[in-house]
C-alpha cells in the first residue's frame, strides 16, 4: 500500500516539478518553493471545498445577524462537511477563475485568498507571503500560466489521500532545498523512520488503546510539515478506529508551519494546536501534557542566537523549568529539545511515551560534569530511558550519519525497571539499498525489517536466543562512572645555569623591575649561587636566602617564585617538593584521570589499576561530585561501539599484493595509450 501511496506522490511531484520549470529565469531556482508549494496548498484546500460550495455559500448567507465570531465559525464548518475546519466566503473556484480565461486572474487570487477563514488566510499571507509571490508572477506575465496547471492538477481527497498529499510534500521540499543548497532533513523525516517510531512508541500500550472513549494526545515540538503527527495518528486509528486523536506541534520554518497548519485544517483537525515559532524560547503549549511524543530535532544546530532565554530559564527556574538538568554545548540543541519533551509528561497513572531521533552526539559527547553528561545522568537516575535504538547510516536525506531513536516513559513496565535496552539495528538484516539515491538517502529501512526491530524491543530480548548479536540490556548504572583525579608528587632538580637565568629574564615579575634591581637579581643567581645541580628544594631555598642576605638585596615573593620556577626542571630522580604541611605536591603535569564503574569502589579500582604501576600516585580526595558529595565526578555516557564491536579481521596479504600488481598494470598500460 505504502509503495503505491510513494508511487502515486512521486508522479503527482514530477507533475508539479514540471510546472516550476515555468518560472526559470524569472524566479531563482531557490525560489521555486515559495510559489509552488503555496499553489499546492491552496488548489489542494480548493478541490476540498468545492463540492459544498454552494451549500455553504447559502448557509452563509443565511446566517443570523450579530452572531458571535466562534459560533459563526462552527456553523460554517458544519456547512462545509467532513470535519474540515476551514472555509471561504468567497464564490470563486479555481475553475470559476480558470473559466474567465487570463481576464483578472491576480486580482481574482487575491480575492480567493483574502476570503479564507482567520487560520488559512494568515498562513497565506504571513507565512507563505504568497500575494508577494503572486505579484511577481503577474509582474513576469506568466501568474496565468502556472494557475492553469495548477487548475488541472486533480488534488480531490477522494483521487489524492492525506497519506499521498504528504508524500507529496515531503517529495518537493527535497527537491526544492537541494536545489538552494538548504538543509532538507529539518523539514522532514523518512517515513519509514517515523513508523518505526511510531511502532516502538505504542507497541507496549496495547492494552491501554483498546475500547471506546479512548484519547490520545500526540505532540511534536519540532513538527515541520506533520509528517510524524500524521502517522502517529494513522496508527493508532489503524490499531482503534474508535479511538480519539489530538494533534498538537509546533514549527519555526513559515513554510512547512503553512503546510502542517492546511494539512490541520482538511483533516479536521484544531489548527489552533499548531503554533508557530521556536519550541525552546516560546512554549506555545505551556500547560500542556501529551501522551505520545515524537521529534526529530535539527542535528548539531547551535542555539547561540537564542540563548539568553534559555540561560536565564534554566538559572531562574532550576529543576521546576524545562532545562534544569543542564545545558549541552552551545553548537548542539538536540538535548534541550528532549528536556522540553520530559517537561511535557504526563503524572498521571497512564503517563507518556517518547520517541525522538538524534545523532550520536548526546550519546557520548562530553565528560563529567559537563551538561550534556549531568542530562543524561538526570533522564538514566530517573529511569526513563527504556530502549535506544541504533539506525542504519544513509537513511536521512540530508546527511549519511548513523542516527539513534531514544525511547522514554515515566511509566516504565515492572520488568523494564532500572534496565535500558540497546538495539543495534544497524545491520543489513534490517535495510535495503534504494534503487535510485534520494539526496543522502541511499538506504530505506524494510517493512520486515521495521517489524523485527519491534519485536525485538517488546520481547526484551537479551542474550542467549537469536538476537543477542543485536540486543542487550544493561542497569542504567551500567552506563555510570566515577572520574577520580590521580596525583603524582612534583620532583624538581635546580641549578643556576645560563640556559635557566635566560628563561628568568623573560618571566613577567622580573621584567616588572627597574633595571636596577634586575641587575641585582641576575648579579645574586649567577654569582653567589653555587652552579651545582641541587636535588632538593629546601636546599636550593636556602642557598637562594644565603645568597640573597650575603648580597645585601631584598627580593618579594612574586620574584622569589619566578627564580625557583625559572632555575628547575621536572627529575624523576629528585626529591618530592613537599607543601607547606608537610604533604608531597601534585605535579599538574602529571595529573591524570581516571573512570570508575559507577557499581565499583574506587578505592579497590585504584589499588588495582594506578598503585601497581606508579606507586607513588595518590587520589585527590577534594575532587568531589556537586550532586552526592562523594570523592570522584560523576558522568554518564552510552557507548555503542563498547557493547556491539564486530572485529573484522583485515585482509590476507597476499590478496593485497594481488590487487596492487593489477593496480600497476593497468596504469602501465594507460599510460603506454597516452604516450602512443
Amino acid at each position: 500500500m505504502d509503495q503505491d501511496v510513494a508511487s502515486k506522490a512521486k508522479a503527482l511531484s514530477n507533475f508539479v516539478w514540471q510546472i516550476a520549470e515555468t518560472l526559470r529565469g524569472d524566479f531563482k531556482q531557490s525560489e521555486y518553493g515559495k510559489v509552488i508549494l503555496p499553489f499546492v496548498v491552496l488548489r489542494r484546500l480548493d478541490c476540498i471545498l468545492e463540492p459544498t460550495k454552494d451549500a455553504f455559500l447559502k448557509a452563509h448567507a443565511g446566517l443570523p445577524p450579530g452572531i458571535d465570531e466562534q459560533t459563526r465559525d462552527m456553523m460554517l464548518y458544519g456547512a462545509v462537511g467532513g470535519g474540515v475546519r476551514v472555509y471561504n466566503t468567497s464564490s470563486l473556484t479555481f475553475a470559476k477563475i480558470r473559466a474567465q480565461n487570463s481576464t483578472d486572474v491576480h486580482k481574482n487570487l487575491i480575492t480567493y485568498i483574502t476570503a479564507f477563514s482567520d487560520s488559512v488566510r494568515d498562513v497565506f499571507l504571513d507565512k507563505f507571503l504568497f500575494t508577494d509571490q503572486l505579484k511577481r508572477l503577474a509582474d513576469a506575465t506568466i501568474l496565468w500560466k502556472v494557475f492553469e496547471q495548477f487548475a488541472a492538477l486533480d488534488l480531490r481527497p477522494e483521487a489524492v489521500s492525506t497519506l499521498t498529499m504528504g508524500y507529496l510534500f515531503e517529495d518537493l521540499i527535497r527537491r526544492f532545498s537541494e536545489i538552494s543548497n538548504e538543509t532538507a532533513g529539518e523539514h522532514f523525516t523518512p517515513r519509514e523512520v517515523i513508523r518505526l517510531i511510531v511502532d516502538l512508541i505504542i507497541v507496549n500500550d496495547d492494552e491501554k488503546l483498546r475500547g471506546q472513549g479512548i484519547i490520545r494526545q500526540i505532540y511534536d515540538p519540532a513538527c515541520g510539515t506533520g509528517g510524524m503527527l500524521a502517522l502517529a495518528e494513522e496508527a493508532l486509528k489503524e490499531f482503534n478506529p474508535d479511538i480519539r486523536v489530538e494533534l498538537f506541534g509546533q514549527e519555526l520554518n513559515g513554510e512547512s508551519f503553512g503546510i502542517c497548519k492546511s494539512d490541520m485544517l482538511v483533516t479536521g483537525h484544531d489548527p489552533e494546536n499548531i503554533a508557530f515559532g521556536n519550541t525552546l524560547t516560546q512554549d506555545a503549549h505551556k500547560d500542556r501534557r501529551f501522551h505520545y511524543m515524537l521529534s526529530n530535532p535539527p542535528y548539531g544546530v547551535d542555539w547561540k542566537k537564542y540563548q539568553e532565554p534559555i540561560r536565564e530559564e534554566a538559572a531562574t527556574l532550576g529543576k521546576d523549568g524545562r532545562f534544569g538538568a543542564g545545558l549541552p554545548r552551545i553548537s548542539d540543541g538536540q538535548l534541550l529539545f528532549l528536556q522540553h519533551m520530559i517537561s511535557k509528561m504526563r503524572t498521571d497513572e497512564v503517563g507518556s511515551r517518547i520517541g525522538i531521533v538524534m545523532n550520536g552526539s548526546p550519546l557520548f559527547t562530553g565528560g563529567a560534569g559537563s551538561g550534556e553528561s549531568e542530562i543524561r545522568r538526570w533522564l538514566l537516575e530517573n529511569d526513563w530511558i527504556e530502549a535506544i535504538v541504533a539506525l542504519p547510516t544513509d537513511l536521512f536525506y540530508n546527511t549519511g550519519i548513523q542516527t539513534y531513536v531514544w525511547l522514554l516513559t515515566n511509566r516504565k513496565e515492572r520488568e523494564r525497571r532500572g534496565k535500558v535496552q540497546l538495539i543495534d539495528a544497524s545491520g543489513e538484516r534490517f535495510w535495503s539499498p534504494m534503487r535510485k539515491n534520494l539526496g543522502s538517502k541511499r538506504r530505506e529501512i524494510r517493512d520486515d525489517g521495521r517489524e523485527t526491530i519491534t519485536h525485538i524491543f517488546h520481547e526484551m530480548a537479551n542474550g542467549g536466543g537469536p538476537w543477542s548479536a543485536v540486543s542487550k540490556i544493561f542497569d542504567a548504572s551500567d552506563f555510570g562512572y566515577r572520574e577520580i583525579r590521580v596525583e603524582r608528587p612534583l620532583r624538581l632538580n635546580f641549578q643556576s645555569s645560563p640556559e635557566r637565568i635566560e628563561r628568568l629574564k623573560l618571566a613577567k615579575p622580573f621584567l616588572k623591575l627597574d633595571p636596577a634591581d634586575q641587575d641585582d637579581v641576575l648579579n645574586v643567581i649567577a654569582n653567589r649561587l653555587p652552579n651545582t645541580l641541587f636535588m632538593e628544594r629546601p636546599a636550593f631555598e636556602a642557598a637562594l636566602t644565603k645568597a640573597v642576605k650575603s648580597a645585601g638585596v631584598k627580593i618579594g615573593a612574586p620574584i622569589r617564585k619566578a627564580i625557583l620556577s625559572a632555575l628547575s626542571e621536572r627529575d624523576e630522580s629528585a626529591a618530592i617538593c613537599l607543601d607547606s604541611s608537610g604533604k608531597p605536591e601534585p605535579d599538574p603535569e602529571l595529573r591524570d584521570h581516571e573512570l570508575v564503574p559507577l557499581k565499583e569502589d574506587w578505592k579497590g579500582y585504584v589499588a588495582r589499576e594506578v598503585t601497581p604501576f606508579v606507586p607513588d600516585a595518590w587520589v585527590d580526595e577534594t575532587y568531589r561530585d556537586n550532586a552526592d558529595k562523594c570523592v570522584g565526578r560523576v558522568g554518564y555516557e552510552i557507548n555503542f561501539n563498547r557493547y556491539f564491536y564486530r572485529y573484522v579481521a583485515p585482509r590476507p596479504l597476499t590478496e593485497i599484493d594481488a590487487e596492487l600488481k593489477t593496480l600497476e598494470t593497468d596504469i602501465a598500460n594507460l599510460l603506454k595509450e597516452v604516450a602512443g
